[in-house]
């Protein structure tokens, strides 16, 4: 049975999905999300889940609440670690996976909270050892990568999916709540800004999220957090076996 928690983390546009898959293949193991939006059902293309990508390796904490439905990094907190155990209760391999600072940070620093929410009876600990591993592409590749994607989003109906939520009931404030790609598709939907403003304005939004997140890594490390960073150098596999190596 695993003894610790593998944790894998990087900016947008890294890689993080299909390496933690290909170590879960051969770990044994089972993918726990770190993605604050991730979580809720339907936004599927916007968030960029790549469910088809996971293939039969399982995962927990996507698609497991409603858009509307309030949640915290003490909810996530709770989860991730009820979802750990159940994993290595099962003796499979918990790989955490994600790119969510806060949410990293606050499973495995062992936030407390001033105020204890109402679900949870104390405080919560990880209670296990565990190694996190970083994905850091070059500047230009990451930069090239996030606009790729965004383009193929564009192409596959990011628009279109957001539009059949909203004509099914759901609330423009949930969606503006989510930042990033739901803020700027909602005010061009709403015809407040042209296309051409939405798309470029929206690619250079991900690029500096994607900066923010590598400065609260770096923040992560210098409270503690030790990350062994994952030679950009390697080839896929040459990455995952360096996990491999080094766990």
């Amino acid at each position: 049975m695993p003894t610790n928690l593998i944790v894998l983390l990087g900016p947008t546009a890294s890689g993080k999905t299909a390496l933690a898959v290909e170590l879960a293949k051969r770990l044994k193991g089972e993918i726990i999300s770190a993605d604050s939006r991730q979580i809720y059902r339907d936004l599927n293309i916007g968030t960029g889940k790549d469910l088809l990508e996971y293939g039969d390796v399982p995962y927990h904490l996507i698609d497991h609440h409603t858009l509307g439905d309030h949640y915290s990094v003490a909810h996530f907190q709770k989860e991730a670690i009820d979802a750990i155990q159940d994993i290595m209760n099962r003796g499979n391999q918990p790989i955490l996976c994600g790119g969510t600072g806060l949410y990293l940070e606050a499973l495995l620093a062992n936030y407390t909270f001033s105020h204890l929410p109402d679900f949870l009876e104390a405080p919560l600990a990880l209670g296990l050892p565990y190694r996190v591993f970083g994905l850091n592409p070059p500047v230009e590749t990451r930069r090239a990568r996030i606009t790729a994607r965004l383009h193929a989003r564009l192409r596959e109906g990011m628009l279109a999916e957001v539009e059949g939520l909203l004509a099914n009931g759901a609330k423009q404030d949930d969606f503006l709540r989510l930042g990033l790609e739901y803020k700027w598709m909602m005010e061009f939907l709403r015809g407040d800004i042209t296309q051409e403003r939405f798309e470029n304005g929206l690619e250079v939004a991900i690029h500096q999220f994607a900066k923010r997140q590598m400065t609260y890594f770096r923040k992560m490390e210098k409270a503690g957090i030790s990350i062994t960073w994952i030679p950009d150098s390697l080839d896929f596999q040459g990455k995952s076996d360096f996990v491999l190596k080094n766990i």
